[in-house]
């Protein structure tokens, strides 16, 4: 016999689904705002970003076959919003934020509904999912569910775009995190085993370095037309959904044409990861020493 669910699931469950219908609801009236009185827009990725390729990126809610969980996927544009369609980017953005908020919640209070969030949400919207279910898209990708639109704060005089590779994040571990987050894995794998040996063989004090490859983002440098209030003439922004940019006549500012894909050679100075040791200690954790 099936165990009934706790009357805070329910509840919680019952609030993502509203949240989630009123986030489709809310990308449809932008998208449709924006059909009727399209301004100009660029795309990094199509030559005609119209309304269908808007619709088709801002409801890119979803994992694609062999996608890594941790990944998003980017859609890099640039939009000539007036302010009709910059209210209804507002309100897809508030959307998105009471979406984020409940799925906080859930997190803390109710983990174990995520995966059934993410395999029952699309089936709400049965046209949305059979088409994406026929490209190989199936269970929701949470993050591009709730991440902002981007805004620019107001009208620009010139966007200059490039790609930013921060190369790792780098993160401080005492030799017992590490330990702990060895025997959280497995304790009795032997690939874990021979890990946790190496760990002891080191001083208790040293300090350890887990790193993370991170993927290469757009940064877009804004100009504005006119300097803010603040005083501000320009502002640096990361852009993984296309930017909507205040315009009184339908144009864009100047802008460049970025590569479509990053370099593969690092154009960076070298950080402090070249502290660390060449060979990776713990496998299992991407963990480094630190160069003797």
């Amino acid at each position: 016999m099936a165990t009934a669910r706790p009357p805070t699931e329910y509840r919680l469950l019952a609030e993502l689904e509203l949240a989630f219908d009123q986030l489709i609801e809310r990308v449809e009236a932008l998208c449709e705002v924006y059909r009727r009185s399209p301004g100009a827009a660029w795309a990094l990725h199509t030559p005609t970003p119209d309304a269908e390729w808007l619709r088709r990126v801002l409801l890119d809610f979803w994992y694609q076959d062999g996608q890594d969980g941790r990944a998003t996927r980017s859609h890099v544009g640039l939009v000539a919003a007036n302010d009709t369609l910059l209210e209804e980017v507002a309100r897809v953005n508030a959307a998105k934020a009471t979406f984020a908020a409940l799925l906080s919640e859930i997190r803390a209070k109710a983990a174990s509904l995520i995966p059934e969030l993410k395999a029952v949400l699309p089936f709400r919207h049965p046209a949305l999912h059979s088409h994406l279910r026929g490209q190989g898209l199936a269970r929701l990708q949470l993050k591009q569910c709730w991440r902002a639109i981007p805004i620019a704060d107001a009208p620009l005089a010139r966007v200059r775009l490039a790609w930013y590779s921060s190369g790792r994040s780098i993160k401080k571990l005492s030799v017992r995190e590490a330990e702990q987050k060895l025997l959280a894995l497995d304790s009795e794998a032997p690939h874990v085993r021979i890990q946790l040996r190496r760990l002891a063989g080191i001083p208790s004090a040293e300090p350890l370095a887990q790193v993370q490859k991170q993927a290469p983002l757009m940064r877009a440098n804004l100009f504005f037309a006119e300097p803010l209030a603040d005083g501000r003439s320009r502002r640096a922004m990361n852009v993984a959904l296309p930017l909507f940019i205040p315009s009184h006549d339908g144009r864009l500012p100047s802008y460049n044409q970025p590569p479509p894909a990053p370099s593969e050679k690092r154009t960076r100075a070298k950080r402090s990861d070249e502290k660390l040791a060449d060979e990776v200690f713990l496998p299992s954790l991407r963990v480094y020493r630190y160069r003797g």
